[in-house]
């Protein structure tokens, strides 16, 4: 069996070991894969392994030994999931590999925010402590996490997991969410969106990305923010109209945000949020942790050993 990795880098640029997957079959792994690269490369191939690379029905129509497309990630949409169910190609993802990552990422994002963390050691490397008059230096207000209010937009396993951790530092906890209130446990309080953006100290997105949920952070929902609140996003870049953000964080009207995730990636260069006031961005890194990784390929190299087993798991073309 041929198999092909288009854009195994990001998942493992050297750290980790590709040599179960090897052991399925003849294996070739590529670090990058431009878009006029993969027919050549996918050519004979019967499993294709991507992580960003885009597989549209016409790849498929011109691949016809393909039967599977393992997505390196949770989300798939870079699979044209309906064509491949049509031409009988299976399509699985990675479901919750990095879940206890993002969610350390979300309170990385929110603890910088609100300890001024980096901002402090590069004020001590630059001597600001050493000419203080005082034993402590500070410069900016530093806010306490105990009882203030989080609202989490979605609240699957990653929401759940920050939602637990909130709960550890004191905090209250709300939550958009489809389940009912009486699926959630006594500190998970259930809110309306509006709701949710209006009362909360800080909003933290969990949610898919969905034609009802891009753009589900706009001017109108941001106005309806505290001038203290602090936004951080996780999921996906487009849930976040970027100008709209970049525009309150600009006028004062909310705080602060914390964003690993932007519409474009790698951002274009007139990015509002890149010169925005208060914006804090990590490079879609969240995931990132070397054991979120090492989870990812052995759980990619399980859903294909079940494949062959003839029992596929994780199936998203059903």
């Amino acid at each position: 069996m041929k198999i092909v990795v288009l854009d195994g880098f990001t998942a493992n640029p050297g750290d980790l070991s590709w040599e179960a997957l090897k052991v399925l079959g003849e294996c070739t792994i590529y670090d990058r894969t431009a878009p006029e690269e993969l027919l050549e490369r996918a050519a004979e191939a019967e499993v294709v392994l991507t992580n960003k690379v885009v597989i549209k029905a016409k790849h498929m129509e011109v691949l016809p030994a393909l039967k599977y497309i393992g997505v390196l990630a949770t989300g798939y949409n870079v699979v044209d999931v309906a064509a491949a169910k049509e031409r009988g190609i299976v399509v699985t993802n990675i479901p919750a590999y990095s879940t206890s990552s993002v969610a350390q990422m979300v309170f990385a994002h929110i603890l910088n925010i609100t300890q001024r963390v980096g901002y402090y050691s590069e004020e001590v490397h630059k001597g600001r402590w050493t000419q203080s008059a005082d034993f402590c230096f500070r410069d900016t207000p530093l806010i306490a996490l105990r009882d203030k209010k989080i609202g989490l937009i979605g609240l699957g396993n990653t929401g759940y997991t920050t939602a637990r951790i909130a709960i550890g530092f004191g905090m209250q906890v709300y939550a958009f969410t489809s389940k009912s209130p009486f699926q959630l446990p006594p500190e998970i309080k259930k809110k309306e969106l509006d709701e949710l953006f209006s009362e909360c100290d800080i909003v933290s997105l969990h949610c898919p990305l969905t034609e009802e949920t891009r753009g589900l952070v706009n001017a109108r929902r941001l106005a309806l923010m505290k001038p203290t609140g602090i936004l951080i996003n996780t999921g996906r870049g487009p849930l976040i109209n970027e100008q709209d953000l970049a525009d309150a964080l600009n006028s004062g009207k909310i705080y602060a945000a914390g964003v690993d995730v932007l519409s474009t990636e790698p951002p274009r260069a007139d990015n509002p949020l890149l010169t925005a006031k208060n914006c804090y961005i990590t490079p879609h890194i969240a995931w990132a942790t070397t054991a979120a990784r090492e989870r990812l390929i052995n759980l990619a190299v399980g859903n294909l050993q079940a494949y062959i087993n003839g029992k596929p798991e994780n199936v998203v073309s059903k």
